[in-house]
C-alpha cells in the first residue's frame, strides 16, 4: 500500500462526490448511487448514508456550511492498492469542522479513500428518539408491506393496511387490486425478510428511511425454490397521533 500525508477527516460533499452548491435532488441522486451496489454491512453503506442525512436536512446543512467555509484547505489524496469501491469518485477532500466532531452521538467510520469521517445524528435527545422509533417502524412496516400470500390475500392486505397512513392505505389498495387479479391465478407467494436500513433524513414528526429487503418469491413456476428479488425501499415515515406510520415507499428491485 501506498500512502502520503493525509487529514483524519472529510469533507461531507466529497463522501458522495457533490458541490457545495448541489440541491437536494442532486445530493439524493448521488447518495442512492453510491449505495446502489453496496451490501448494507459494508461499512461505506452506514458513512455515505450519514453525510446524506446532514446535506439532506437543510438547518443542519446551513450550519455545517457556516463551520466549513473558514476553514476549507487543500487536502493530500490518499492512495491504496485495494480497488475503488462501487460509488462516486472522490475528489481532493477537505477537513470536517470542530463542531461536527462532538455534536451528540455523532458517529465515524472509516472509508477507502481518507482515514475517517464523522458526522453529526440529529441534535438533541427527542429528534434522536424520534428518529429511533420511526426507523424501527419501518424495518417492522416493511415486511408486510412487500408481502402477501395468494392464499390468503385479505389478511395480507390487513397486514400491510395496519402500518400505512390513509393516504397511503389508498395508493395501496390500488396495487393490490392488480395482485388480487393475478395472485390466484399464479399461485404466488412472497416473503419478505428485512436486511437492513439507514436514515437518510431525520426529524420530529416525518422521517425517511432507505431499507434493504429481500423479496422470497414461489409460484406455479418455482413452486419449491424460491426467486429472490433484493429490494431496495426509501419508505417515509410520519408520525400519527403518536405512532409511526408509512406515509410514501418507493422501490427498486433485482431478481437474484
Amino acid at each position: 500500500m501506498t500512502t502520503r500525508t493525509t487529514s483524519p477527516m472529510a469533507n461531507l460533499y466529497d463522501v458522495l462526490d457533490v458541490e457545495p452548491t448541489s440541491t437536494p435532488d442532486e445530493i439524493r441522486a448521488a447518495w442512492r448511487a453510491a449505495v446502489a451496489e453496496l451490501d448494507p454491512t459494508d461499512r461505506r453503506f452506514r458513512v455515505y448514508h450519514q453525510a446524506a442525512e446532514v446535506l439532506l436536512d437543510p438547518r443542519r446543512r446551513a450550519s455545517y456550511d457556516a463551520e466549513l467555509a473558514p476553514e476549507r484547505v487543500p487536502r493530500p489524496v490518499v492512495t491504496t492498492d485495494l480497488p475503488e469501491p462501487a460509488g462516486p469518485r472522490r475528489r481532493e477532500q477537505a477537513a470536517v469542522p470542530g463542531w461536527l466532531l462532538v455534536a451528540v452521538a455523532a458517529a465515524s467510520a472509516i472509508l477507502l479513500g481518507f482515514v475517517g469521517v464523522a458526522v453529526a445524528t440529529p441534535s438533541g435527545a427527542a429528534v434522536r428518539s424520534d428518529t429511533d422509533a420511526a426507523e424501527a417502524a419501518a424495518q417492522r412496516a416493511i415486511v408486510p408491506i412487500l408481502s402477501y400470500d395468494a392464499r390468503d390475500l385479505d389478511g395480507s392486505e390487513a397486514r400491510a393496511s395496519a402500518v400505512m397512513t390513509p393516504t397511503e392505505q389508498e395508493q395501496y389498495r390500488r396495487l393490490f387490486a392488480v395482485i388480487r387479479q393475478n395472485a390466484p391465478r399464479t399461485g404466488t407467494v412472497v416473503r419478505a425478510q428485512y436486511v437492513a436500513s439507514g436514515v437518510v433524513r431525520s426529524g420530529t414528526d416525518q422521517v425517511d428511511v432507505l431499507l434493504f429487503v429481500n423479496q422470497r418469491t414461489t409460484n406455479h413456476q418455482h413452486p419449491k425454490v424460491p426467486v429472490v428479488y433484493k429490494s431496495q425501499v426509501t419508505v417515509t415515515m410520519v408520525k400519527v397521533g403518536g405512532q409511526w406510520l408509512v406515509d410514501g415507499l418507493h422501490t427498486t428491485s433485482d431478481g437474484s
